[in-house]
């Protein structure tokens, strides 16, 4: 087959050339690789199942008759578990087996929105006679990968079908938005699911007080009976460096770590008297202890479920909770250590993974933003031919401009 890759995009050009080294026949057709019981178990398993109302309400709810629009969502292994959307549309596209079951990767067909997004690994928009197979000339499509919310790695692919709108440019940011609300829907039915192991695990176990302080100015505090109050800006800060250092703190170390002056404590023993007065209502059991400052009792933090998060390699979910970081607004020379003390631990978590998807979601974080070793590692990690390059590569402009 003669076909010059210099006259398309980098992009597709590779993709054709993989379709040339794997001896693909432009005239192939999709396979039908699922049928039947295959395909509803197939259905079953997949965890994008959970998130499909997501997907419903994003894209196929705009995809009915008329809209001229199919929306696909295929496995890892760029396999068609639903198809949905236009049902003369649907139609049409039963004559190429865009159907669920049918195989649409890379190997099966060669150059697709689907199969090409997950081939390297990011979105990916493809018209008309960029496809590689003749069948699928005549439609344009726009995909994304849908990605594990914990381990980074691909678990499958959005997909928009139909004639030249769909590969419109605003369309990838629209996929891109879908894609990032079913992790975000995977990531919560995941903790809402380990909160309920938790809690049938704590019936028998004594409970624990909580606090929130992740993207709040004041920290919510939640009882071991389930109460829960807001506590002031400086009793959120009390709170969150005792429960951060377990072991306690002198007067004069707690002193400078909140008000930036060793010399305070006197200052500092009357506000832990007010703390104190305030837990009252909502975990008299935290009422702190002195000589070391440390709390009566436990206490669980959101801060320290991003540490947990990130020891346990689920890196991404830790970069999604971290959010604003602990008391964004609290100018205290402790909790800007306990910040950095966090994020220097989730970005060497990164570096070292060496996942492009993670470096640059970091770096689209208010604390990555400027970050440039964190951006040239991500365009390291990124294939030759990611489309997400050049956005990365202006980006690294930007920051030495």
């Amino acid at each position: 087959m003669d076909r010059d890759v210099s006259r398309v995009r980098p992009l597709v050009g590779a993709s054709w050339q993989r379709a040339e080294q794997a001896r693909l026949d432009p005239g192939v057709v999709a396979p039908l690789v699922l049928d039947g019981p295959g395909l509803e178990d197939a259905r079953r398993a997949h965890p994008i199942a959970a998130a499909l109302p997501v997907i419903r309400q994003l894209l196929v709810r705009d995809a009915e008759p008329d809209s001229r629009v199919v929306v696909a969502v295929g496995d890892a292994r760029g396999r068609l578990l639903w198809v949905e959307g236009d049902p003369v549309l649907r139609s049409r596209a039963e004559r190429m087996l865009f159907v669920p079951g049918a195989g649409w990767a890379e190997g099966d067909v060669g150059t697709s929105a689907p199969g090409t997004s997950l081939a390297v690994g990011g979105g990916v928009q493809i018209r008309g006679a960029e496809h590689f197979a003749v069948d699928v000339k005549p439609w344009s499509c726009t995909a994304v990968p849908v990605r594990d919310p914990e381990t980074g790695e691909i678990i499958g692919v959005i997909d928009v079908t139909g004639g030249d709108q769909v590969a419109e440019p605003h369309v990838l940011p629209l996929l891109e938005a879908t894609a990032a609300a079913v992790e975000r829907e995977l990531l919560i039915g995941r903790l809402r699911d380990a909160a309920g192991r938790g809690r049938r695990r704590e019936r028998s176990a004594r409970p624990v007080a909580s606090l929130r302080v992740l993207g709040r100015d004041t920290g919510e505090l939640t009882g071991t009976t389930g109460r829960t109050g807001t506590l002031s800006s400086r009793h959120s800060e009390l709170l969150t460096l005792l429960a951060w250092h377990r072991d306690g703190l002198s007067a004069e170390r707690l002193a400078e770590l909140v008000y930036g002056d060793a010399a305070s404590t006197v200052t500092l023993r009357a506000e832990m008297v007010r703390l104190r007065r305030a837990l009252g209502p909502v975990a008299p059991e935290l009422g702190p202890l002195a000589r070391p400052y440390r709390l009566g009792a436990p206490l669980e933090t959101d801060i320290g479920g991003v540490v947990d998060l990130q020891r346990r390699g689920a890196h991404r979910a830790a970069v999604a909770a971290y959010g604003g970081g602990p008391l964004p607004g609290s100018d205290s020379p402790g909790i800007d250590e306990l910040r950095e003390d966090v994020v220097a631990r989730l970005r060497e978590a990164l570096l070292e993974s060496g996942s492009a998807d993670l470096l640059i979601a970091w770096g689209e974080t208010d604390r990555g933003a400027g970050d440039e070793e964190i951006w040239r590692a991500a365009l390291h990690a990124l294939p030759a031919h990611s489309p997400r390059r050049a956005q990365v590569v202006a980006h690294l402009l930007a920051l030495e401009s």
